[in-house]
Order: structure tokens, then C-alpha cells, then sequence
């Protein structure tokens, strides 16, 4: 066996995962142990007061039996709210997981450690990497996360709420360096233009990497993406120019087409007749006049056709 499959064995043979602790009603065995005080507080009362006897022996035997009872009876109790979970530990050993809420009674030498099983927000701190395309750039992401496997969250990690927020952290470190912030109409992912697809990819790396703390991820989202502060005015500048070139594109484009139109018109209804050259005069001052920002000054011919 290689050590790629024996990495692949050891976690899974140790692996702990949740069972469900046995766990009895905790309010009946409250009323016994508050009976039992009282009985045993009464008979012990009871044996001192009467006479001497073996009768008043029993008697006061019998009770502080009764009130010795009751500590453990009582310790076995735990109050479990709901969104919560006990974990039930017995002498190092995992004994299951106690999810009912309620007032339960569970082994009273048990150790019982509380397990919040609530939905929670994770932000993850502004971190600036360099994209794809080697730009430095700023992003943070929020990660809604809950407990899933109360045993795999004690007792395969260290400590899993530190685990989940270095794990999310490194996701998204991950994720920005893998796609550039802008494609620029490429047809690529980008981290700007793609938000969804990109944050689906986040959340499906996340829930991989939390998966061995027996974490849930429901969702993520980037609540921060920007140029870093050093490139953000030149990129700014960039993203001016090609819009630009865009809009000069897009002006340029239906400037040709109504010279094409008029052209087409002029010659169609028999206006007027145009030779190749009074036709190339007539596209260039067209094209002036349609794609020029500033407003032109018409220049009236006085003269003849051709003066």
C-alpha cells in the first residue's frame, strides 16, 4: 500500500463520527431526586428524635443513603436548549451526542461539553492577492456556516470555529489568485463579472475543506472586491479608455450605416446624381458631422455644384 492510500486509510479508521446518547426525561428524575432529599432529610430526622433501637438505626441509615443518592441523581441533569447539543464523554471515551431539548438525564459521572448547533456568519478579513493576471487586489467574503457532526467538530479538530475561519480564509485566497478581477469581454470567468459562478466555486472549496470537522457550509458571498489601492487609479484609467474605444466603436459603426442609408435613398429616388468623388466628399463631411463631439458649423456654397 502507497502512502497516498494509507493518508486516505488513517482518518477514516479513526474518524468519530455523532451517534445519538442515550438520555432519559429529566423532570421525573428531578421530582425523584428532590422526593428522595426529602424522604431521606425525614427519616433522618425521624431516627434521631425517636428512641434508642435498632428500628432508629435503620432509620437514619436508610436516609442518609437516600440523600447520598441524591447528588449523583441530580448531577446527571442537563438543560439542552434548542439549537444546541450536549456531547456525552465517558472516561475519554465519545458516548454519543444529546440533540433533545429539554431537561435530560444522562450519565451523571459523564462529561457533557455544550455544542452550539446554530446558523453563524463568518467574515473573513480584507485580504489583498494578486489575481490571475498578477494584479494586486482587495477581497473579503462572509461564510454562513452551522455544525453538522457534533463529534467530528470536538474530536477531529483542535478547535473548529478557528479551523473554519483559516480554512474560508484560505479558500478565498485560493479562489481570487485563481481568475483575473476583469476579462475584458473575453468570454472567461472573471471575478467581477461572474459573481455567482465564482461564488458557487468559494462555497463548494469551503464545504470540502470543513468537511473533516464535520462543518455544513450553506453559503458565501465576496462582501469586498477592488483594486488594490496602488493600481486602482491606472486601472480606473483603463477601464475609462476602453469604454471609449466602445462607444467610439459603436458611433462609428452607425455613422456608417445612415451614410449608407442616404446614399442608398439619394440614388433610389433620383435626387440628385453624385459621382465617385462628390460621393467620397459627401461620406467624409457625413462622417464628420455624425461622429465629431463638438457641434459643426455648416459652410454655405454660394457658387455652383462643383465651386
Amino acid at each position: 500500500m502507497t502512502a497516498q492510500d494509507l493518508e486516505g486509510v488513517k482518518p477514516a479508521a479513526q474518524r468519530v463520527t455523532e451517534t445519538a446518547a442515550w438520555s432519559a426525561t429529566g423532570v421525573r428524575i428531578l421530582v425523584a431526586g428532590i422526593a428522595m432529599a426529602l424522604v431521606g432529610v425525614a427519616l433522618v430526622v425521624l431516627g434521631i428524635t425517636t428512641g434508642g433501637g435498632a428500628g432508629t438505626v435503620t432509620l437514619i441509615v436508610v436516609g442518609v443513603l437516600l440523600l447520598f443518592l441524591v447528588d449523583p441523581t441530580l448531577r446527571g441533569l442537563v438543560s439542552v436548549q434548542a439549537g444546541e447539543a450536549r456531547v456525552v464523554q465517558l472516561f475519554g471515551q465519545y458516548h454519543g451526542t444529546v440533540r433533545s431539548p429539554g431537561l435530560q438525564w444522562v450519565n451523571p459521572f459523564a462529561k457533557r461539553r455544550q455544542v452550539s448547533t446554530r446558523i453563524r456568519n463568518l467574515e473573513t478579513p480584507q485580504a489583498k492577492v494578486n489575481d490571475a493576471d498578477g494584479n494586486p487586489i482587495e477581497i473579503a467574503a462572509v461564510v454562513v456556516w452551522q455544525v453538522a457532526d457534533t463529534a467530528l467538530a470536538i474530536y477531529a479538530v483542535d478547535d473548529f470555529e478557528r479551523f473554519v475561519a483559516i480554512q474560508a480564509e484560505t479558500a478565498v485566497r485560493h479562489i481570487a489568485s485563481s481568475y483575473a478581477y476583469d476579462t475584458r469581454g473575453s468570454g472567461e470567468l472573471s471575478l467581477r463579472d461572474n459573481a455567482e459562478e465564482i461564488t458557487g466555486q468559494l462555497t463548494a472549496e469551503i464545504a470540502a475543506r470543513v468537511a473533516a470537522a464535520g462543518v455544513l457550509i450553506i453559503e458565501s458571498r465576496l462582501t469586498r472586491l477592488s483594486y488594490a489601492p496602488e493600481i486602482a487609479q491606472a486601472m480606473l484609467r483603463q477601464q475609462q479608455a476602453s469604454a471609449v474605444v466602445g462607444a467610439r466603436a459603436r458611433i462609428v459603426e452607425g455613422a456608417v450605416g445612415m451614410v449608407q442609408m442616404a446614399l442608398h435613398r439619394l440614388d433610389e429616388e433620383g435626387v440628385v446624381e453624385l459621382d465617385e468623388e462628390r460621393k467620397a466628399t459627401m461620406v467624409s463631411n457625413l462622417l464628420v458631422v455624425l461622429c465629431s463631439e463638438q457641434a459643426t458649423q455648416p459652410v454655405v456654397n454660394t457658387g455652383s455644384l462643383y465651386q
